[in-house]
């Protein structure tokens, strides 16, 4: 099987996004997404926003090892096409499974679309580069599940949002973005739903909340004399999320 086969759905509570994929699916994507992001202080700017995409890189790596959700799924073989395949064959394909808060994906999203515009120039095609295939593929699997899970409406506003110049996130506090995760895990399934769009619109915005979170953390830096991406928020996440 190959990359084609990954895809992306909403999770049960509306808690995030469940990736769908095989060992090979996983493996090839895996290897993309640490490609794209290049080596570490490679970007300085985009130290941050190169962790959060090695955060679900961690997720993926340890689905390849079978420490992640396995689903069967129905493959459409049956009795009557093998027969006239002249093939014996299982009649399910085997999926492994991670799952993303819905906040953190449309970070992780996003901030793809800088690194990849970083990759080009390190690259002779970049047009056919497959690296950057790659996580086009994924990002399109992510905007189609965005588009049936929220209105159409909601879906064309996050869409220009997200892609519109681009969002850039170099320098980025992600500590925001834990705080957004945190604030969303405890939600009921539906008030999620209605704030997928509110959690993209935040996250490009950098409104006064954000500017008053990236104030705080610089100055407890400065307190603390250490780099600002080691300030975490005093905040903790769940040990188990109903996904």
């Amino acid at each position: 099987m190959g990359f084609k086969m990954i895809y992306v759905t909403n999770t049960p509570n509306n808690t995030g996004v469940a990736i769908h994929g095989d060992y090979m699916d996983f493996d090839e994507l895996y290897e993309a997404l640490h490609l794209i992001v290049g080596e570490e202080e490679e970007y300085s700017s985009y130290e941050a926003a190169r962790m959060r995409v090695l955060g679900v890189c961690y997720d993926i790596r340890h689905a390849i090892m079978g420490d992640r959700k396995i689903e069967h799924v129905d493959n459409g073989m049956d009795e009557n096409k093998m027969k006239r395949l002249s093939v014996i064959t299982h009649n399910k394909n085997v999926y492994l499974v991670i799952n993303v808060l819905w906040p953190e994906m449309l970070f992780f999203t996003m901030a793809l679309n800088d690194f990849i515009l970083l990759n080009r120039k390190k690259c002779k095609h970049p047009q056919w580069d497959k690296t950057t295939a790659a996580v086009r593929k994924l990002q399109a699997a992510v905007a189609e599940c965005m588009k049936h899970t929220v209105s159409e409406a909601s879906y064309k506003r996050m869409i220009n949002m997200m892609i519109r110049d681009y969002t850039w996130f170099d320098g980025y506090a992600t500590q925001y973005l834990d705080i957004l995760n945190c604030r969303f895990i405890g939600m009921n399934k539906e008030k999620r739903l209605k704030n997928i769009p509110t959690m993209a619109k935040r996250l490009v915005e950098r409104g006064q909340e954000y500017r008053e979170v990236r104030s705080e953390v610089i100055e407890a830096a400065r307190t603390h004399n250490c780099p600002v991406d080691d300030i975490r928020p005093q905040l903790d996440y769940p040990e188990d999320i109903e996904w």
